[in-house]
C-alpha cells in the first residue's frame, strides 16, 4: 500500500463498493434514529440530533489520531504515502469537527438555553478545529511538499495532547456537557433502540471517511506523480 500506483488502483476498485455500503448504513442509521427510536423521556424529540452529533464528535477525534499516527510514520520512516494520507485526512476531519460543533450548539440551545458556553468539552473541541485548520494552513504555506509533510506531521503529533482533554474533560472539570452514555457498555445509559442507531451512524461515518480519503489521496497522487511514467500510462490508457 506504500506504492502510489498500487494504492491508486486499489482505492479505485473499492470506491464504488464503499459508496454503496456507506449509503446503506447511512439510511439504516438515520431511519433507526429519526423514525424508529422512541422520544427521550426528558428531551423529547429534540434529542435526535445526537444521531449526527455524537458520531461526528467521535470521528473528529478518530481522524486526528489517524493523522498523528501518519505523522509518526512520516518522521520515522519518511513514507510519502503517509504524508499524503495525513494531509488528505485533514479536510475531512475538519468537516466532522465543524459538524460536531454546529449540531452541539443546536442541541445546546433547547437544553442549556444558549448556543455556546466556554465549557471544557466545547472549548477543547473548538481547539481541535483550529488544529485541523492549522495543519491545512501550514501545509499550504510551504512550497516544498516534503518539507511541508514533516512540518504538519510534527503539528499533528503535538496536537494529540488535546484528544484526551476532549475525552476526559467532562470528568476532570465541572461541565454542562453530559458524561459518557455509550461507552459504558456494562451498563449503558441508553436503551438499544437509541444506541444501536448511533453505532450504525458511527460506522457509516467511518466508511465515509475511508471513501473521502481514497478520493482525496487519488487526486493528490495524480498531482504529485504527474510526471511519473505510471500516470502517463494511465492518461494514455
Amino acid at each position: 500500500m506504500g506504492s502510489p500506483p498500487h494504492f491508486y488502483r486499489f482505492a479505485g476498485r473499492w470506491l464504488p463498493w464503499l459508496t454503496g455500503i456507506f449509503a446503506i448504513f447511512l439510511i439504516v442509521g438515520l431511519y433507526g434514529g429519526l423514525v424508529m427510536a422512541p422520544p427521550d423521556y426528558q428531551q423529547g424529540e429534540s434529542y435526535r440530533i445526537i444521531f449526527v452529533h455524537v458520531p461526528a464528535a467521535w470521528m473528529s477525534m478518530f481522524i486526528y489520531m489517524v493523522m498523528a499516527s501518519c505523522g509518526i510514520i512520516v518522521l520515522v520512516w519518511r513514507m510519502k504515502m503517509a504524508e499524503i494520507v495525513l494531509i488528505s485526512s485533514a479536510p475531512v476531519g475538519a468537516s466532522f469537527t465543524f459538524l460536531a460543533l454546529v449540531t452541539g450548539s443546536l442541541w445546546g440551545k433547547p437544553m442549556w438555553g444558549t448556543y455556546w458556553v466556554w465549557d471544557a468539552r466545547l472549548t477543547s473541541e473548538l481547539i481541535l478545529l483550529f488544529l485541523y485548520l492549522g495543519v491545512l494552513g501550514l501545509y499550504g504555506a510551504i512550497d516544498d511538499k516534503r518539507v511541508a509533510g514533516r512540518a504538519v506531521a510534527i503539528l499533528a503529533i503535538v496536537g494529540m495532547v488535546n484528544i484526551p482533554i476532549i475525552h476526559y474533560s467532562v470528568d476532570w472539570w465541572n461541565s454542562l456537557h453530559q458524561t459518557a452514555s455509550l461507552t459504558k457498555f456494562e451498563k449503558p445509559s441508553m436503551p438499544p433502540s437509541m444506541y444501536v442507531p448511533i453505532l450504525i451512524m458511527a460506522l457509516a461515518f467511518k466508511i465515509y471517511f475511508v471513501l473521502a480519503l481514497f478520493q482525496r489521496v487519488r487526486a493528490e497522487l495524480l498531482y504529485r506523480e504527474r510526471n511519473s511514467r505510471w500516470v502517463e500510462e494511465l492518461v494514455q490508457s
